[in-house]
């Protein structure tokens, strides 16, 4: 069995120099963005509506992305869209949300339907953002319901091109392995 999988006559679309692990399964109407890593045990399932990543993003072990389907209860349904230079730590579920640019998810965290992210955030490990609610931009988040602690520092801004220069460069290995 393959790791990328089409699904009704759509197929994942990956950018230059991606890596998806073996283990992880990436199924239908998913983008995956230049320069974007995918770790073990990770699934992201575009079986029943779009997933669009951006680039250099680094999704991690064991996290589940998938979308909400279009019905009689929701008729446009949620994408699940990712920005470019978002760290998605260990065990994080995004389920049918959108998140911008600079963004660091913490791990085992849960970002549910139509939740939105802005650019620049940090969510703390183990929050959840519950269904519409919108994070803003330039704050650190935590908690259940997620909740803004304080503005970021310079230099926690700083640590969003560091961490996805520094998964790019992992993930070049990793495919220099392969």
């Amino acid at each position: 069995m393959t790791a990328i999988r089409s699904f009704r006559g759509q197929s994942p679309v990956l950018g230059q120099r991606v890596w998806v692990d073996p283990s992880a399964v990436v199924i239908g109407d998913v983008t995956l963005g230049d320069d974007s890593s995918v770790w073990p045990y990770t699934v992201i399932r575009g079986d029943m509506h779009r997933i669009r990543i951006g680039a250099q993003c680094s999704i991690q072990d064991g996290s589940v992305l998938h979308i909400t389907h279009a019905s009689a209860f929701n008729p446009e349904g949620f994408a699940l869209t990712i920005g470019d230079e978002v760290t998605v730590g260990h065990k994080v579920t995004l389920h049918g949300c959108s998140l911008g640019s600079r963004i660091l998810i913490g791990m085992g965290s849960i970002v549910m339907d139509g939740a939105v992210i802005e650019d620049e955030v940090i969510l703390g490990a183990g929050s959840l953002v519950p269904p519409g609610k919108v994070l803003e931009s330039g704050y650190l988040y935590v908690g259940s319901p997620a909740k803004p602690i304080r503005t970021l520092t310079a230099k926690e801004k700083s640590f969003f091109s560091y961490t996805a220069s520094n998964y790019v460069a992992l993930k070049d290995d990793y495919l220099a392995e392969s």
